[in-house]
C-alpha cells in the first residue's frame, strides 16, 4: 500500500475515466466507470485500497460530475477542481499528441500531484444549491425571452414597421395588443374607441395611450405586404409565447426571493446598496457565501474578473490587461450592482464622479467602483454585519 495516491477523473455524461498514480507518477489503476452510484462506490473502495491517503481531482464542478463529487465528499475524501482548459493546456507538456479519456485522466492526476494551487471542493449547503439551480433557470428563461423578442420584432417589422418602432415589447400592454391585432387594416377597422375598450377589458395599463399609438402607426401604412396573414399568425404566436415567458420569469423571481431570504447571509448581502434578492442569490450560487475558499478579497476580485492581470516581459513592466479566465456571472453581479448603486447611493455616486474626473471612461469608473465594493462586501461577510455608510469604528471616534 502506497503512502499517498492521486486519482484523476475525466468526467463525462454517461461514463467517467479514473486513473490513479503514486508519488512517482506510476500508474496504479486505470478504469472506465459508469456514472452510477454502485460503480462509483466500487471505484472509491478500490482506489482507497491502493494507499493510506488519496487525493482526488476532477475537471468538472457540476453537471455530469455532480454525483461523483457528492459521493466522494460524502465519504470525507479530498477533492480538487482543475478546469478543463487547464487540462488542455497542460496536455501540451506531455509526450504524444493522442487524445483519450484515459490520457486526460492521467494528466489530471499528475497535475494534482504536482500543483499546490488547485481549489478544494466542498459540498454546498442546501439553500445555495437550490439558488444555483433557480438562478440558472432564470438565466435560461431570460435568454429565451430575448430571442423571442428579437424574432417578434423581425416578424412585425416585415409587415408593419411603423408599429414595430412604436411599441415597447418589454411591457405587457403592447404584447396583449399583438395577441389580438397585428396588421394596419385590422387596427384601422376596429377604431380607437373600440380598441381602447378591448384593451381595458384585458386590464392593460395606459390603454388609451397604447390604442392611440397603434392607430397613429396604422394610419401611416395602407399597403398590405405579401404573406401578411401568415406573418400575423406568427406575431400572434410569438406574443403569446413572450407573455408566457414573462410569467415564468416572474414566478422564478418570486421563488428565488423566498429561498434567498431564508439564507443566513441574506440580510448582510442585501444591505449593500444595489444588491437585491436576484443579484444576492446569484452571488450565493457562485460562492456559497464561503469566503474562506478565496482567502482574501483580492482573490475574490480576480475570480470575478475585476482585478487586472499583468502582462510583463523583459524590460516591459506595468503592462496590465483584462483577465480572460473569470466567473462571468459573478462579474455581472458586481458590475450591475455598481451601476444601480451609482443611481441610488450618494457615496457610490461620489466615487464614480471622482473616477470620471480623473479621466476614466464610464466602463472603467464602474469597474473601479465594483472592485471597491468587493472589498466592502468581503468585510461585511467576514464580520457578519450589515452595511453602514459610516463604519462602526469611525462612528465611535
Amino acid at each position: 500500500m502506497h503512502p499517498r495516491v492521486w486519482a484523476g477523473i475525466d468526467a463525462g455524461k454517461a461514463h467517467h475515466h479514473c486513473v490513479a498514480i503514486d508519488s512517482e507518477g506510476n500508474k496504479l489503476l486505470s478504469r472506465r466507470v459508469a456514472n452510477d452510484e454502485p460503480e462509483l462506490l466500487q471505484l472509491l473502495a478500490d482506489v482507497l485500497a491502493l494507499g493510506h491517503e488519496v487525493v482526488w481531482a476532477v475537471d468538472l464542478a457540476d453537471g455530469g460530475a455532480a454525483l461523483a463529487i457528492t459521493t466522494l465528499l460524502a465519504h470525507d475524501q479530498q477533492v480538487l477542481y482543475i478546469s478543463g482548459r487547464t487540462v488542455n493546456r497542460a496536455s501540451e507538456a506531455y509526450r504524444g499528441e493522442s487524445k483519450s479519456d484515459a490520457r486526460d485522466a492521467a494528466i489530471i492526476a499528475d497535475q494534482a500531484r504536482m500543483r499546490r494551487d488547485l481549489t478544494p471542493m466542498r459540498l454546498p449547503d442546501s439553500l445555495s444549491a437550490e439558488l444555483k439551480l433557480l438562478t440558472a433557470r432564470r438565466t435560461d428563461l431570460v435568454c429565451d425571452r430575448t430571442r423571442t423578442i428579437n424574432r417578434l420584432r423581425a416578424q412585425l417589422n416585415g409587415i408593419f414597421p411603423a408599429l414595430e418602432r412604436a411599441l415597447d415589447l418589454s411591457n405587457a400592454g403592447p404584447l396583449i395588443l399583438l395577441t389580438g391585432y397585428q396588421t394596419p387594416a385590422s387596427i384601422r377597422r376596429l377604431g380607437r374607441t373600440r380598441l381602447e375598450a378591448w384593451l381595458r377589458r384585458r386590464k392593460v395599463r395606459s390603454a388609451g395611450q397604447v390604442a392611440r399609438t397603434a392607430l397613429e402607426a396604422a394610419e401611416r401604412q395602407h399597403t398590405a405586404v405579401p404573406g401578411e396573414d401568415v406573418a400575423a399568425e406568427l406575431v400572434h404566436t410569438l406574443a403569446q409565447q413572450l407573455t408566457a415567458l414573462n410569467e415564468q420569469i416572474a414566478a422564478v423571481d418570486r421563488r428565488i426571493a423566498e429561498r434567498f431570504r431564508e439564507h443566513e447571509l441574506a440580510e448582510v448581502i442585501t444591505s449593500m446598496p444595489g444588491i437585491g434578492p436576484t443579484l444576492g442569490a446569484e452571488f450565493l450560487a457562485a460562492t456559497n457565501g464561503d469566503m474562506e475558499l478565496f482567502g482574501s478579497p483580492d482573490r475574490l476580485a480576480g475570480f470575478c474578473g475585476l482585478a487586472p492581470a499583468s502582462r510583463d516581459s523583459g524590460r516591459i513592466s506595468g503592462n496590465l490587461r483584462r483577465p480572460q479566465r473569470y466567473h462571468r456571472g459573478l462579474q455581472r453581479v458586481f458590475y450591475t450592482s455598481a451601476l444601480i448603486s451609482i443611481q441610488r447611493h450618494p457615496e457610490s455616486r461620489a466615487f464614480y464622479d471622482r473616477k470620471r474626473a480623473e479621466g476614466k471612461r464610464h466602463t472603467q469608473a464602474v469597474i473601479a467602483l465594483a472592485r471597491r465594493r468587493v472589498n466592502v462586501l468581503w468585510a461585511l461577510l467576514r464580520d457578519r454585519r450589515c452595511y453602514q455608510a459610516v463604519p462602526p469604528v469611525a462612528m465611535a471616534a
